[in-house]
This record gives C-alpha cells, sequence and structure tokens, in this order.
C-alpha cells in the first residue's frame, strides 16, 4: 500500500505522540508499505516553526531530513498534475497545505493517514 501522511501524523509519529492511533502507527511501520511526506509538510512546518507557531521535538535541522531517511519516508514533489487537481477541488476545507495533500492523494491513488474530519469531504482514500 502507498500512504501519505499528514503533517500531523508525521509529527506524532516522529514524536512518538499517543495522539497517533496505534493502527495508524502499524500501518507507518509496515515494512510493506511505500510511504510518502509531502514537501508541502516540510513547507508548513518549516513556516510555522519560523513564525513560532509550532516547536518541535528536536531543531528543524536535525529532525529533517533525518527522519525522513530512518523511517524510509519518501519526499513527494509537488508535480503540475498535482495543482491541476487542487485547482478544480471544491473548497470543503480552506487550508492550503492540506489541499495540496489532497490533491497530491488523489492524483498519486494514495491512502491517506489523517485525523482531520475535513478530508472526508474529498473523494480520498483515508485512514484514520
Amino acid at each position: 500500500m502507498k500512504i501519505l501522511l499528514d503533517t500531523h501524523t508525521l509529527l506524532w509519529f516522529i514524536a512518538g505522540s499517543q495522539s497517533l492511533s496505534s493502527a495508524s502507527r502499524l500501518l507507518i511501520e509496515d515494512p510493506e508499505n511505500q510511504k510518502f511526506v509531502s514537501i508541502a509538510s516540510i513547507w508548513e512546518i518549516a513556516i510555522k516553526v519560523s513564525t513560532g507557531k509550532m516547536s518541535l521535538v528536536a531543531p528543524f535541522d536535525d529532525l529533517f531530513p533525518n527522519q525522513l531517511d530512518i523511517n524510509g519516508f519518501a519526499l513527494l514533489a509537488v508535480k503540475v498534475e498535482h495543482a491541476s487537481v487542487l485547482s478544480a477541488l471544491p473548497f470543503h476545507h480552506r487550508d492550503p497545505f492540506d489541499r495540496l495533500l489532497i490533491a497530491q492523494s488523489i492524483v498519486e491513488d494514495f491512502v491517506i493517514i489523517t485525523t482531520d474530519s475535513h478530508f472526508a469531504d474529498y473523494p480520498v482514500k483515508k485512514f484514520w
């Protein structure tokens, strides 16, 4: 299975947070699954850290790209096809980073691991 981690899912996984369900953790840890993190998530984290809206368990440069490598997460670039789908998405969700993750999940046919209830309004494969 190909999975895409929502930004909060990535952060909870790295931190070992109990907020991440054990079922989600098992899915992420399953070596049979291909795991992806969008560059949009890395960008979102960097912005929130720089504005003081988020703090991390370690400095940004210590976490990335190290945690991606350690956990076998492939970095998913933004493609024109993603932007094309994004441009046609209805505005059930206003967050630009989440909208891009939704578009990427649709185009790439990924299961997205999220707890964001807004994702249910879109034709994506979700794992809560």
